[in-house]
């Protein structure tokens, strides 16, 4: 099997039209560039070059071989090419898996911004409902990270984003819409909409109420917190959510726990030596968890 750099010496001999000019170009030896030219054209079994007065030139063999030595080469360097492009985060793949509340207020930004930045850049985003169904899906190789609230399923490498509050989505026109928080035994026999048992927000708020003495009076179960707010601003029932479920410019009720309640959002790193994924970290790092503020 040639090597690209025997196919390099002859091309860039039949380019320059002389050994000479060509060892130059190439910063080899003539004796070294004359061996890879016999090695070629060994390893082929007939002459590639013929040598005149003054330089050389392709015999019809060389001719015929001349392109494909030049599209090996064009291939080798963009191999090259698209390893350094990588290496450097330039271009590629990166696999988002991320709570659903948190895909607007907390991706959707640093993906628009790398669209127009990386455009050689593909992000594939997948949405869960639980942080152990996130935990699973880096785990299992099917993501490069993950946003959203802790797993003990997951051992790998977790970094601390932020933390978020819980807040109550209050029905307009309840006796609570006025008050400055709502506490535990506020919502002790009071309709709630809550989540189905797929969403780990809903284990977590069953554990919470539960060390308040609270069970819960569901009206309505939802596997989305983001449903959950429209669903309570629609009458159904009290909702709490973390504050990134809020849709921008929300018209409900919110209120503050009493006391607060909020959970830490972490990135779950299943590709810590993939430079985009310490590039997405660092913008998750620099943008923060937006603070939803009750109002």
């Amino acid at each position: 099997m040639p090597t690209l750099r025997a196919l390099e010496c002859f091309v860039t001999v039949v380019e320059c039209g002389s050994v000479t000019a060509a060892s130059v170009r190439l910063h080899l030896s003539q004796p070294a560039l004359s061996h890879q030219l016999a090695s070629l054209e060994s390893e082929i079994g007939t002459p590639l070059l013929e040598r005149l007065p003054r330089g050389v030139r392709p015999t019809p063999t060389g001719l015929a071989v001349l392109a494909d030595a030049q599209a090996a080469l064009a291939a080798a360097h963009r191999v090259v090419d698209s390893g350094r492009a990588l290496a450097g985060g330039s271009r590629g793949r990166l696999r988002l898996a991320c709570v659903e509340s948190m895909t607007v207020p907390v991706i959707a930004p640093i993906v628009r911004a790398w669209a127009r930045k990386y455009r050689d850049v593909d992000v594939e985003l997948s949405e869960h409902s639980s942080a152990d169904a996130m935990a699973d899906s880096v785990t299992g190789g099917a993501s490069d990270l993950a946003v959203g609230p802790a797993s003990e399923r997951f051992a790998g490498q977790t970094i601390d984003i932020g933390t978020e509050d819980i807040v109550a989505v209050i029905p307009e026109g309840l006796d609570l819409t006025d008050a400055t928080g709502v506490s535990w035994d506020d919502l002790r026999g009071r309709p709630m909409v809550h989540y189905h048992s797929s969403n780990g927000l809903g284990v977590w708020i069953d554990s919470e109420a539960a060390a308040h003495g609270i069970s819960p009076a569901v009206s309505t179960r939802t596997r989305s917190a983001t449903t959950a707010a429209q669903l309570a601003h629609a009458g159904l029932g009290i909702a709490l959510v973390p504050t990134s479920a809020l849709p921008a410019r929300f018209g409900g009720v919110v209120k503050p726990l009493r006391p607060t309640l909020s959970r830490t959002v972490i990135a779950m790193v299943g590709s810590p030596s993939d430079p985009l994924v310490q590039r997405f970290i660092a913008d998750l790092l620099r943008r923060g968890i937006p603070s939803g503020r009750p109002r």
